[in-house]
């Protein structure tokens, strides 16, 4: 009887647990909440629930249309497989995205059933029937996002010649020309600090087969962006300014509510070796990125406020004494040239080498060999050791006369080889500046036995083409020719590398150009820096890591490194949030994370951070947060 009474007094209040239940429920639902919150930023309870639109997706949601175009088949020669390798290109740097694609055909876009797809691609769709041209603007026009090569809808879909109508009013573009086959491949050059050019070199240098006839386009409307040009300034004649507004190969724009990227070549017309394909395939990823409302992020070229670099190379050759008029332009703008000179000049002239060494660095010229042009197979540079052998001449000549080892080299003829860069990195020798063609107007830096060389490009027009090849003796005229060079790389965001010799630009007469040059530079934002100072920010703007996603709608992620032995200072980081926001607010996952001073850019696309220092080996974890102005980014 007494256990049973024990029994009888364990009872059980359901009440109590119910509401403790509900209690913990309420709890465990309030700390998901939060976990979401500090995960993916603010959102909206409708967007998480498990509502029918929710759980069922549309089909085509967040899938890339590729036109199949058979009336542009119908236009190629009987047998042709282009349009058909043409789409398997595309499949494949689709696929490569993560994206799911559907490959369409004419009817489709037609008959209307192409508004759910996120991008449409028409790839060297130059024949589009009347109902395709209208239900492709609509759908730009109402949010989508078109990725075109070529010149699309130009035929109508009998293969009748319809113009550029559709061309120019939808992407804000004009057609120039074409370009013709018979020059094989022709130099694309890609602008630099642009959403589609983020982790691409400045001034990169894209060979472009020409059999598919590739189209030079000058942008007319402020809603087109130009992103590349086809002129080469070291080949064709011309005004530059003029010619490369008028030969854009590449732009992105909007057109309505929606968007566009546009390439004038097809993408199976890239040519080169191996880091131009992957250049290549960073820019199409970029451009999904830009269609789809996604960041792109990169850090900028050069510090703070600064657009585009310069440096001035002063070359003693023939009229020596001419080199005393550098100072009045060196002593006016604190500059710190390196004035290069050949080393038997140098032991002729000790004490001129000297006084040059207080007021700037001296490099040497030095003969490795000669090559006419870059292709040159009768010619050819001299072998590893001669060139060594060389190079340490020069370097002890002149480093004998001013009391400490040389730090650049110029090649005489301009041209180097891998032998060269060994030669180098044997000597310690941390700067070559040459003549050579390279894919970029920025510097490059290589290693050769775990030592850096920074390898500098003939940029811009030096006073041998300028006064020597064109006849200017004008100081107008040979400031004008500058000027467009100037214009050129900012227009890039590169490097101008103003190379002047005794014998022409630094005559007392003309040496005023200098001057006028370096200040007009000045004014368009350049930074006017030296060797030394471009090699050391160089290395370190290199050295910081940028890397960022995008967490949710209203949320992006973004974590900065040093992970090298040196502070970094002044850098300035570009998020391209690709899309509208407004009330962005900056914080951090990581305790004791400092905040550093950013703006958001005028066209609320973007947020800039600027970093004053950032401490060797240190990461700063940010989190950018705000809401959208455009509903189709969302």
């Amino acid at each position: 009887m007494a256990v049973k009474e024990n029994y009888k007094g364990l009872r059980v209040n359901y009440l109590i647990i119910f509401l403790s239940g509900l209690v913990l429920l309420f709890t465990a639902l309030l700390v998901f909440l939060l976990i979401l919150k500090n995960i993916y930023g603010d959102y909206e309870i409708r967007e998480i629930i498990p509502t029918k639109e929710n759980l069922i997706k549309d089909e085509k949601a967040g899938k890339i249309a590729i036109l199949y175009s058979r009336y542009t088949e119908n236009m190629l020669p009987a047998g042709s497989t282009w349009l058909k390798d043409n789409i398997d290109t595309w499949e494949r740097f689709v696929s490569n995205t993560g994206y799911k694609y559907d490959v369409i055909n004419d009817r489709i876009i037609e008959n209307g059933e192409h508004y759910g797809y996120k991008i449409i691609v028409l790839p060297g769709s130059k024949s589009l029937s009347d109902r395709q041209i209208i239900a492709l603007k609509k759908y730009v026009e109402n949010g989508g996002s078109l990725f075109v090569t070529g010149g699309p809808a130009t035929f109508s879909d009998e293969g009748k010649w319809r113009g550029w109508d559709f061309f120019t009013e939808v992407f804000g573009l004009k057609f120039n020309k074409e370009i013709k086959p018979e020059e094989t491949y022709k130099i694309h050059t890609l602008r630099g600090n642009l959403p589609l050019t983020a982790g691409i070199p400045t001034g990169y240098a894209l060979k472009i087969a020409t059999w598919d006839r590739p189209i030079y386009a000058e942008v007319i409307e402020p809603r087109t962006t130009q992103v590349s040009f086809w002129y080469d300034f070291r080949r064709e004649a011309g005004l530059v300014r003029e010619e490369i507004q008028k030969s854009s190969g590449i732009a992105f724009g909007t057109y309505g509510r929606g968007r566009f990227v546009w390439f004038g070549f097809e993408i199976n017309s890239v040519l080169g070796v191996q880091k131009d394909f992957v250049y290549f395939e960073k820019l199409f990823n970029n451009s999904i990125n830009w269609l789809t409302y996604n960041p792109t992020a990169f850090t900028k070229d050069w510090p703070g406020d600064y657009k585009a670099a310069l440096i001035l190379v002063p070359t003693v050759d023939e009229a020596l004494g001419n080199i005393k008029t550098i100072s009045s332009v060196t002593g006016k703008y604190n500059i710190k040239p390196t004035f290069f000179i050949d080393p038997y000049t140098a032991l002729k002239n000790k004490s001129v080498v000297r006084s040059l060494s207080k007021n700037g660095d001296i490099g040497a010229i030095v003969d490795i060999g000669f090559l006419e042009f870059p292709e040159d197979t009768v010619n050819k540079l001299y072998d590893k050791q001669t060139q060594l052998s060389n190079i340490a001449f020069a370097q002890d000549s002149i480093g004998k006369i001013i009391g400490k080892p040389i730090k650049a080299v110029m090649p005489l003829y301009g041209f180097y080889n891998d032998f060269t860069l060994q030669a180098l990195s044997n000597r310690d020798i941390g700067f070559l500046l040459t003549d050579s063609l390279t894919d970029r107007s920025v510097p490059e830096i290589k290693i050769r036995n775990n030592k850096q060389i920074m390898i500098i490009t003939k940029t811009a027009r030096d006073d041998y083409e300028v006064i020597r090849n064109y006849g200017l003796t004008e100081t107008k005229f040979q400031r004008y020719t500058y000027e467009e060079d100037v214009d050129r790389l900012l227009f890039e965001g590169g490097l101008f590398v103003f190379k002047v010799h005794t014998n022409y630009q630094l005559q007392p007469q003309y040496v005023s150009v200098i001057n006028d040059v370096i200040r007009y530079a000045r004014g368009k934002d350049f930074w006017i820096t030296s060797l030394d100072e471009l090699k050391s920010w160089w290395r370190k703007k290199q050295s910081l890591e940028v890397r960022y996603e995008s967490r949710s709608k209203r949320r992006v992620a973004v974590e900065l490194t040093n992970p090298s032995e040196y502070d970094i200072e002044n850098a300035v980081v570009e998020v391209n949030l690709n899309k509208k926001v407004k009330n962005v607010k900056i914080s951090s996952d990581m305790l004791n994370t400092k905040i550093p001073r950013y703006e958001v850019r005028k066209d609320n696309q973007a947020v800039i951070f600027y970093i004053d220092r950032m401490k060797s080996h240190e990461t700063r974890s940010l989190l950018i947060d705000f809401e959208n102005i455009d509903e189709n980014s969302v």
